[in-house]
């Protein structure tokens, strides 16, 4: 098969996983989740039965497709960053640039049809459950980046613990700004703030835990 044989094989497979994806995003939105059949989504995506399944392995999947390319985005961060500018650097840069973007995967973003998503994956047990498999995926990719002697070879261990506070501090922070802008918070007037927050989960980050260690506070006995 020639190089340009396989590229737009390649094109065609993502504009069928897209369309599949927004068919089923669509008809989850207008029915709810559990009210759809794997055969309407089908339909509705003019695509086989057997088709779809070799495309997406469950309706949850289905959903979360709209994550798949921020799976590795972490990770594409840190190993495309500026030399001479630390990885938590790059993190934090990219994290603020997309609050000012309002990238609706920083949780700052009002709208309709993203806050509409947002409360279909938070308000459905099992796609807020799937989630956790796109977690744990874009940890293994940000370990792997860490890990890289770019500025000092890390430890593996050190490297999967730092991914996993990096992933859960961005979780953290986007569900923070979900959950203002679904009681009533606009993007614009949450901004400030949420750029706030996150300058100060990165140098939590940046320092660790060490206010934690400070017993003056412990409850005692």
């Amino acid at each position: 098969m020639s190089e340009k044989s396989a590229g737009l094989r390649e094109r065609k497979r993502q504009r069928t996983y897209q369309v599949i994806s927004d068919a089923a995003v669509a008809l989850f939105l207008e029915k709810g989740f559990a009210a759809v059949s794997v055969t309407e989504i089908a339909e509705a995506a003019e695509v086989s039965k057997p088709t779809l399944f070799r495309y997406f392995p469950a309706k949850e999947d289905m959903a979360l497709y709209r994550f798949a390319d921020h799976e590795d985005e972490a990770a594409r961060v840190v190993s495309a960053r500026a030399e001479g500018t630390s990885a938590l650097d790059a993190l934090e840069e990219h994290f603020l640039a997309g609050l000012k973007a309002r990238d609706p995967v920083t949780g700052l973003c009002d709208a309709e049809e993203v806050l509409a998503f947002h409360r279909l994956l938070y308000g459905t047990p099992s796609l807020a459950a799937r989630l956790h498999s796109y977690t744990a995926r874009s940890e293994e990719a940000l370990a792997a980046a860490l890990s890289r002697p770019a500025d000092g070879e890390r430890p593996p261990l050190t490297a999967r613990l730092a991914a996993a506070q990096i992933v859960a501090a961005q979780r953290v922070l986007a569900m923070e700004n979900w959950q203002r802008i679904a009681g009533g918070a606009s993007a614009a007037g949450l901004h400030a703030r949420a750029a706030t927050d996150a300058r100060h989960a990165f140098a939590l980050l940046r320092s660790g835990l060490t206010h934690l260690t400070d017993t003056a506070g412990a409850t005692r006995a």
